[in-house]
């Protein structure tokens, strides 16, 4: 299970909007802290992500005080307006997080619903998350852990992996081959220095032919090549199902059959669905904007009862809504 530790942001309301730092002001001032039931519901359809965050907030705002949490499951997919996520306290004790419960699980599951329409359209192929470079630094962790949770067999970040409890997966950078000048000459420096247990994967794109840096790599690693990563820029027109076709011929033909082919580059669901649909030999991808631009789902916070007593505001109906899926966390 993931150990999320909420920031001190969080846990002072910085995060949160004003007015509910005002409304504990006031609350405070006058002498009013009743047991309240929130229950948080999503706007759309998709899968849910970000309870086991939700539920590290909690277990610090609800340490000192009588109450309990129920929710859905990490991972687990839900309907419109299903309530997700129930809390009954002392409404003082946990009134400030609404923002940030709100905005966890909106990002969280917005980017794990779109990873799960990857990974539903790869179907056995695996998906690996590399979209760190595309958001900032203080939630490249949580992304890549919320792709993981929506179906990424792995992540490029460090911070994405330690959350989910796996190895961070990545290749050579077009920096080191750069640098070393040379495709070959930078792909024997990392089997030389990385660890046995690190896949030896060769990006072949950054000086010659896709075609010819893949045999290229492989005569000069042979049996330790595990695969060759695809990553053709859209000046040179991508990473296409020829490309793909050819180089899977052509490393065949030299006696590499055990060589793997990862693409990467702008893929989404539309191109890895014409992958497959067009035989593309491709035993992986690399996705990382269409995860990180996913629209967020939004999540909507009501109160339901106050002191046992049912309440809603108008347009929503009153008292606990019934949900049998959900189950007590804390």
């Amino acid at each position: 299970m993931a150990e999320f530790k909420p920031s001190k942001e969080v846990l002072s309301g910085d995060t949160a909007d004003i007015y509910f730092a005002r409304t504990i002001e006031i609350l405070k001032k006058e002498g009013l802290n009743p047991v309240t039931t929130m229950e948080v519901f999503s706007s759309r359809a998709g899968i849910l992500c970000g309870i086991e965050e939700v539920r590290a907030l909690l277990s610090i705002a609800l340490s000192k005080v009588s109450g309990e949490v129920w929710a859905l499951g990490e991972g687990e997919a839900m309907d419109r307006k299903e309530v997700v996520l129930r809390i009954t306290a002392p409404y003082q004790s946990y009134g400030l997080y609404e923002t940030a419960i709100c905005g966890i699980l909106a990002h969280c599951s917005g980017w794990a619903t779109a990873v799960r329409e990857c990974v539903n359209a790869a179907g056995d192929i695996p998906v690996i998350s590399f979209g760190a470079r595309h958001v900032h630094p203080s939630v490249a962790g949580v992304m890549d852990y919320s792709a993981i949770i929506g179906g990424c067999q792995s992540c490029s970040s460090i911070a994405g992996a330690k959350l989910s409890g796996l190895e961070p997966s990545g290749t050579i950078p077009h920096a080191l081959i750069l640098v070393m000048g040379d495709t070959v000459t930078a792909t024997l420096a990392f089997d030389k220095h990385m660890p046995s247990g690190v896949p030896r994967v060769s990006l072949v794109d950054t000086f010659k032919d896709e075609a010819e840096e893949s045999l290229l790599v492989a005569q000069a690693l042979d049996k330790s090549l595990d695969s060759v990563r695809l990553d053709t820029p859209s000046e040179r027109g991508g990473v296409t199902v020829d490309l793909v076709k050819e180089v899977r011929a052509r490393l065949n033909l030299a006696g590499f059959k055990q060589v793997k082919i990862f693409v990467s580059g702008g893929i989404d669901v539309e191109r890895i669905r014409q992958f497959i649909e067009q035989g593309a030999p491709v035993d992986g991808f690399g996705i990382g904007s269409y995860i990180t631009s996913a629209s967020p789902i939004d999540f909507t916070a009501d109160i339901h009862e106050i002191e046992g007593k049912s309440v809603a505001k108008r347009g929503r109906i009153p008292g606990k809504t019934p949900n049998p899926r959900l189950i007590k966390v804390i």
